[in-house]
């Protein structure tokens, strides 16, 4: 018996809205471009089925599929900003709090008068 991936079963809700919305700004993008779903599964180098699962936005579909069109259609740019670490406030943060708690030692006299 072979255990499934619940992630691709039942992903989070805004995971696959967020991939809904995604799949449907592609679609969007290559009618825009007046493309038909070969041409562009041609020039991604795969198949069309690949394309519309995308452009539905199946859970399944690989990422490299969903990259690939982004390049495609000349989107790619805002990707390469995704998750970048000198945007990530939480993160930052954290690493600040961090920081000051390695430096504080419990238990110090303070010098300063």
């Amino acid at each position: 018996m072979t255990a499934r991936n619940t992630l691709t079963q039942a992903p989070p809700y805004a995971v696959e809205k967020a991939i809904k919305r995604l799949g449907a700004n592609l679609r969007t993008a290559r009618l825009r471009r007046n493309l038909i779903i070969k041409d562009v599964a041609q020039k991604i180098g795969t198949g069309p089925r690949a394309v519309s699962d995308a452009e539905q936005g199946k859970i399944t579909t690989s990422f490299v599929v969903y990259t690939a069109l982004l390049w495609a259609y000349d989107l790619l740019r805002p990707m390469e900003e995704l998750a970048d670490p000198a945007t990530d406030e939480e993160g930052l943060a954290m690493v600040k709090w961090r920081e000051r708690a390695r430096t504080e030692k419990p238990g110090e006299l303070d010098s300063d008068f």
